[in-house]
């Protein structure tokens, strides 16, 4: 079964007739946004609503982490966890083709919606294990923005984060790249107080995350690891801040913040926190140190096979 939204397809083959996952009725919001209003009011419906969810989904800001990958306008794109379409769009704009997977028929048709004009955008509704099964396509980009830390909750396996990362490099073309955008569990802002992302508690990830089976994240050193045990040892490490979601500035070990820089701190929208240090200034130390990509708050890795 398929349905065509504008010109966005939307393919249904794979899909269980309920939505595995949702935020709630906060998308019945989203979706009436972008069925009745362009892309161009986005801004100022976000000032307007003050809401964490239609920030999150709807700003243009999502796409700066997209800022530091090399476009030719020719690429296969795969996105896997298309959500909203909160980078979609950016990089139906970069790419020749991009075929999304999203588990959320509700999501899906906000993302359709919001890039109906688009002609290059595919989007496949269900569960990307069961998807993956009937891919035949191979990619030059695979995306996995904020999807790599919930593969224990959809890949049936002992060892989901690697099989995973197999998975996805069976459908990636020679030299192709996968992009990987997560938070750090060791990030300087949970130390100093914010909670975790995913399970809304306090040091969740510092302390190993504890009898979690839904997400996890990970430090560089285990993204490493995970990464050599699939082949997929040509790496680049970049450091999105303040984080992947919101990037304001993205540093590498070519180009590391200087004293003085990470002052855009106090940026927890949606929850309360503690404030139990001067994040500014432990930076600063952690800089003097050589420490930034231990405590970065989020990481974006391009990766690929070393051929």
């Amino acid at each position: 079964m398929q349905e065509l939204i504008g010109n966005v397809k939307l393919n249904y083959q794979f899909y269980s007739g309920s939505d595995e996952y949702s935020d709630g009725d906060i998308e019945d919001e989203l979706l009436e946004i972008v069925k009745n209003n362009e892309t161009k009011e986005f801004n100022h419906i976000i000032a307007d609503r003050k809401n964490w969810a239609v920030l999150y989904h709807l700003s243009e800001i999502r796409n700066n982490i997209l800022g530091v990958i090399d476009f030719c306008g020719d690429e296969s794109v795969l996105e896997i966890g298309s959500g909203c379409g909160a980078i979609t769009g950016k990089l139906a704009a970069s790419a020749k083709t991009v075929t999304c997977i999203d588990l959320s028929k509700k999501r899906s048709l906000i993302n359709a919606y919001r890039n109906k004009e688009k002609d290059n955008i595919e989007i496949l509704v269900g569960n990307f294990e069961t998807i993956e099964k009937g891919l035949e396509e191979k990619y030059d980009i695979i995306t996995l923005i904020g999807v790599f830390e919930y593969a224990q909750y959809y890949i049936s396996s002992n060892n989901p984060y690697g099989d995973f990362l197999q998975m996805v490099k069976k459908h990636l073309k020679p030299n192709g790249k996968i992009i990987i955008a997560i938070e750090n569990k060791f990030g300087m802002k949970y130390w100093a107080g914010c909670k975790e992302d995913h399970l809304n508690e306090f040091f969740v990830g510092i302390e190993g995350y504890q009898n979690v089976n839904r997400a996890k994240t990970f430090s560089n050193n285990e993204l490493k690891d995970f990464l050599e045990e699939q082949n997929l040892s040509d790496y680049k490490f970049y450091y999105p801040y303040p984080d992947y979601k919101f990037a304001t500035c993205i540093y590498s070990d070519e180009y590391l913040p200087q004293l003085g820089e990470l002052r855009n701190n106090m940026r927890n929208f949606d929850n309360d926190r503690l404030y139990l240090f001067d994040e500014g200034k432990a930076f600063d130390n952690v800089i003097k140190s050589g420490m930034f990509p231990f405590f970065s708050n989020s990481y974006l890795v391009v990766c690929g096979e070393d051929l």
